[in-house]
């Protein structure tokens, strides 16, 4: 019988994390008491049961209610302490579950009130990465999102901010929150910024809505990489089309079953996006409110997907081949990626 290697040492890279839903439970809780923070009824519940919230965010009811309970953790976020802490937690996380490699999302405004300004709140973030790699030994940088619930003259202004603090280790420009609100379009012009500021482009797309949102981050905001991307697999010639390009997807599993994309982590279109040739890197998206982290988003694909240890061992490398991480880190990874496969 064929030995079951553990997913949480097969090293690989983690594309798809939000900054305040990277926080462990325990520190939320200590925080908010810390501050007097009365957090929503249906997150402590979930904090102390173990249990990620019930929430179905295809409506947009449903993603109000998600909303909320993400804007009640990051409120309890005041301090640069807590920040530091909240990094270098996430790091210990990562390299707990094998991952040589994290570029962590954040939208440096939603801290900018009570860290002194926007400016100030980006430095507070990027000084946290860079200790924390430092003392965890993690490859870490990170990837500036605006908020497509915002003008786009603002995600403009982050996009120079970004930019700006390229040599600080920012390396990629993305979109976030509701995608069936604001066009792709309309944040052309910021996307533009980026990219000719040598930052890549990972909008989020295809996932709350179909395939066009996908369509519109390549076509509009040319896009490298997509957050999500897995409503593409309902349109064979788009799939043809991500994998032709070797535009990698994001692929939160366990996220998607329970914002309600998919009922079930096996309706998750993993196989179909694997067998398109479509690149793809497991992320665990907000574990705070979800529940897992990412060793468990391959145990997703080994439990409901029936992927071997070798396709396992290909998605770790899709991943680290889509990161921005140094080459001579990507060769070790991927060095360790074969030598998990033949341990």
């Amino acid at each position: 019988m064929e030995r079951v290697r553990d997913v949480s040492d097969l090293p690989k890279a983690h594309l798809h994390l939000h900054f305040t839903g990277s926080m462990r439970p325990t520190t939320l809780l200590e925080l908010a008491d810390k501050y007097g923070v009365r957090l929503p009824e249906a997150l402590t519940d979930a904090l102390f049961s173990g249990e990620p919230p019930k929430l179905r965010a295809t409506d947009e009811r449903g993603w109000f209610r998600f909303q909320r309970l993400y804007d009640a953790a990051r409120s309890c976020l005041r301090e640069p302490e807590d920040i530091q802490r909240l990094v270098r937690e996430a790091a210990e996380e990562d390299i707990r579950d094998g991952s040589g490699w994290l570029e962590i999302q954040v939208d440096p405004t939603s801290y900018a009130p009570r860290l002194g300004g926007l400016i100030p709140a980006l430095e507070v973030i990027l000084d946290a990465v860079e200790a924390a790699s430092r003392d965890t030994g993690l490859g870490m940088r990170v990837l500036v999102a605006a908020n497509r619930m915002k003008h786009p003259l603002d995600a403009r202004t982050l996009a120079r901010l970004a930019v700006r603090y390229r040599d600080r280790g920012v390396v990629g420009f993305g979109l976030s929150n509701d995608e069936r609100r604001g066009m792709a379009r309309d944040f052309d012009r910021a996307f533009a910024i980026a990219r000719e500021g040598g930052l890549f482009a990972a909008p989020h797309g295809g996932e709350l809505t179909g395939p066009a949102s996908v369509r519109d981050c390549l076509d509009d905001l040319e896009a490298r990489r997509i957050g999500h991307g897995v409503r593409a697999a309902e349109d064979p010639r788009l799939l043809s089309r991500l994998a032709d390009r070797g535009v990698t997807c994001e692929v939160c599993p366990a996220s998607n079953v329970a914002l309600g994309v998919y009922e079930k982590p096996e309706d998750v279109p993993l196989r179909t996006l694997f067998e398109a040739g479509v690149p793809m890197a497991l992320g665990a998206d907000d574990p705070l409110l979800f529940g897992s982290r990412l060793a468990a988003q391959y145990d997703i694909a080994r439990r409901h997907h029936f992927f071997t240890d070798a396709e396992l061992a290909e998605l770790a490398r899709q991943s680290i081949r889509a990161s921005a991480a140094p080459e001579d880190l990507r060769e070790k990874l991927l060095s360790g990626v074969d030598d998990w496969l033949t341990a």
